[in-house]
């Protein structure tokens, strides 16, 4: 049994630690919400009412917080991670932020003779509760020999991507490709519905050709041909479009900042950036659909 500190534990890092107290962990929990504290002090983690609490002689201190902002704060500000963590134990930050704070953050824990590992993860927060997230994980290889256990107990797929800050740059990446390829597929969908083409017949066809792809066969963005998809619960959120949104312009970020070309990355994110903007932050970001889809019908009059 490990002692776990964990800090955030909102939709997806509530999961993550229920999941950790299932596979026989004593879990010790904080966050700044009072409900996201009783909801996982439900699932059998020890609630803490300070994040010195929650990690005092942790083995293990898992973060998963909102923007590197709050990162730095929780790990470099006063009475933080590097200065409250006991000796010898392994830091691992599971929040999705640019890849400077992680590179960052990182030195400080060299410095403070610690470990830390940043790992973001992919599979929302359905994944988050059936453990079986994927982890891209940047930082050295022995911590991550270490934190592999304790990671499968909350996923399926964990791939060491290189030092410290490749696994936020795996991340960001992924989810550029995610939202580029969930545009495309509601185009589609949307230029079929002007065409007469029948949705159902569009993703046979489709889902068996050359434009398979993870936005259409697994999470298609209209009700009907994927049961599990959010298109048919009312696009109520797995990852929102707030979240996605935020992945695209941290990937905007890097891109500006390496000088890499991401002409359709951009265009992602100036797309998310509208259907935001539209008071549509808490939806699933599959349900940009219905903004394209508008956009074609205005075109045509």
């Amino acid at each position: 049994m490990t002692l776990v500190g964990f800090v955030g534990l909102g939709n997806m890092g509530g999961p993550m630690a229920a999941n950790l107290v299932k596979a026989g962990h004593k879990v010790r929990g904080y966050d700044t919400s009072s409900g996201s504290l009783e909801q996982a002090a439900g699932t059998g983690v020890e609630a803490c009412t300070s994040l010195a609490e929650a990690i005092e002689g942790a083995d293990t201190i898992f973060t998963m917080l909102p923007a590197g902002k709050a990162v730095r704060t929780v790990y470099q500000g006063t009475g933080g991670v590097f200065a409250a963590a006991a000796a010898g134990a392994l830091l691992i930050d599971c929040s999705t932020i640019d890849v400077a704070t992680a590179r960052i953050v990182a030195d400080g824990a060299e410095r403070a003779g610690l470990d830390l590992l940043d790992a973001p993860v992919s599979g929302g927060v359905g994944g988050a509760e059936a453990g079986t997230l994927t982890f891209m994980v940047g930082g050295p290889a022995d911590a991550f020999d270490r934190a592999r256990p304790l990671l499968s107990t909350m996923g399926r797929t964990i791939v060491h991507a290189g030092p410290a800050g490749a696994g936020q740059a795996a991340k960001i990446c992924n989810n550029m490709v995610l939202g580029v390829s969930m545009i495309a597929v509601c185009e589609a969908f949307a230029l079929a519905d002007r065409l007469g083409l029948d949705r159902q017949k569009l993703f046979d066809i489709a889902s068996q050709s050359s434009g398979q792809c993870w936005s259409l066969t697994n999470y298609c963005p209209v009700p009907g041909p994927v049961p599990d998809s959010p298109a048919n619960r009312d696009y109520a959120p797995g990852f929102t479009a707030e979240m996605m949104l935020k992945d695209l312009r941290l990937a905007q970020d890097a891109s500006n900042a390496s000088g890499a070309a991401t002409p359709m990355g951009a265009e992602a994110a100036a797309l998310y950036g509208l259907y935001c903007n539209g008071g549509n932050q808490q939806q699933d970001f599959s349900a940009i659909f219905k903004m394209l889809a508008a956009n074609h019908k205005d075109k045509a009059r």
